[in-house]
């Protein structure tokens, strides 16, 4: 037997944890915009740049740390506002399966992100081509 709804106020009290992911999606946006003034700067930076100049930056500490954060922060800023997408409009027989899609395409592309930032950072050469 499921318990009674519980009200607040006339309006029912959530019991998921969403005001937790509310909070965690808007302390990553406060993160984002900073470092996404960061991305603008260095973009304009490295407009123009060649391979090797590139390299050079991302040799950098800073900046090596600095992009990691920035691509970990924005892929779990996109995987809880999909979330919420999803959540909003899927019909509710889906919904698990597509976040659970959802939170492993962006876990791909923070592990890849790192990958390549530590890659550049090191030094490595590029990957051959088809690879």
């Amino acid at each position: 037997m499921s318990a009674a709804p519980k009200f607040k106020n006339n309006v029912k009290i959530s019991e998921r944890h969403g005001a937790s992911e509310w909070k965690l999606e808007k302390l990553a946006l406060l993160a984002l915009m900073p470092l996404g003034l960061w991305v603008l700067s260095s973009g304009f930076t490295l407009a123009g740049a060649d391979y090797g100049a590139v390299v050079a930056w991302f040799g950098s500490t800073l900046n090596a740390g600095l992009a990691a954060v920035t691509a970990v922060v924005f892929c779990l800023f996109a995987s809880l506002a999909w979330k919420v997408i999803i959540e909003d409009y899927v019909p509710a027989g889906s919904r698990s399966g597509l976040i659970l899609v959802s939170n492993l395409v962006f876990l791909v592309l923070a592990a890849a992100s790192i990958f390549f930032i530590v890659r550049l950072a090191l030094g490595s050469a590029p990957l051959p081509a088809g690879v």
